[in-house]
């Protein structure tokens, strides 16, 4: 089949498949990966509609429950879902579980007909904090493919994305992706699709002027007060950053011009 395949894109997920932090000119609202890949499914095909139905802090259990069947009631012809991490960063979750509520998921979207764009969790390893659960992780990407391989969907293979290795792919909370980190997504995004783009995902980044260990201890300690701790203080007080959010694009709609 051609590249225009895809007439209607809908993305589900937390955070990440929002776009935090990739802003544009409107307060609070963010593009993201799935806006740029959105984009370049239109270059393919200009009538693409487009809804991205994604909430930042959502765990899989609501986005299976909430947003799964507005995306099967919309009848997109590709689903993106990329849904989990936020479960597996929490202490006491258990990977298995949450593959179990993925695969639900993917198993109600496909028997519609629409294909499926799913992603693998990020390596963690050179991650403060979350490299501790690098573990759980990696076990959650190996159901990940064994559901991709059992249903048939596309696999955008994050763990093994070195590029954003780098910090530059990383905004100043080290939980979301930078602009330039989503740009990558989406482009990686495009290579699993297998849409042709004038750019590569894994383009080297340009050399980085080295900093002292004086310089990176200061860093993770602002690092610390300004975003661990507040996060560990909603983690504690049961609050969600996604709690009386709605979607930013809940409706297929071709996409606005200003959407680049």
């Amino acid at each position: 089949m051609g590249t225009g395949r895809w007439d209607s894109f809908v993305a589900l997920g937390d955070s990440f498949t929002e776009g935090l932090a990739d802003a544009t000119a409107e307060t609070d609202v963010y593009r993201g990966w799935a806006d740029r890949l959105a984009l370049h499914i239109a270059e393919h095909n200009p009538d693409l509609r487009y809804a991205n139905l994604a909430v930042r802090g959502k765990l899989i259990r609501q986005i299976v429950t909430d947003q799964v069947p507005q995306a099967i009631e919309l009848k997109p012809s590709l689903v993106a879902l990329t849904a989990g991490g936020n479960d597996i960063i929490r202490p006491g979750s258990d990977p298995d579980l949450v593959a179990e509520l993925f695969d639900d998921a993917v198993s109600r979207i496909r028997a519609t007909g629409a294909d499926v764009l799913i992603g693998t969790g990020f390596d963690t390893a050179r991650t403060p904090v979350l490299k501790h659960v690098r573990g759980k992780v990696g076990t959650y990407n190996s159901h990940l493919r064994s559901i991709a391989d059992a249903h048939g969907c596309y696999v955008m293979d994050l763990w093994s994305m070195r590029v954003l290795q780098d910090p530059r792919a990383w905004c100043e909370d080290r939980l979301h992706l930078s602009a330039d980190g989503h740009r990558r997504v989406a482009l990686r995004a495009c290579d699993t699709l297998g849409l042709p783009t004038s750019e590569a995902w894994n383009e080297p980044w340009p050399d980085l002027d080295e900093r002292s260990w004086q310089e990176q201890a200061a860093e993770d300690i602002r690092w610390a007060r300004e975003y661990l701790a507040p996060w560990i203080s909603r983690r504690l007080r049961g609050v969600s950053s996604g709690d009386g959010r709605t979607a930013k694009r809940p409706c297929l709609e071709k996409l606005p011009t200003n959407c680049a």
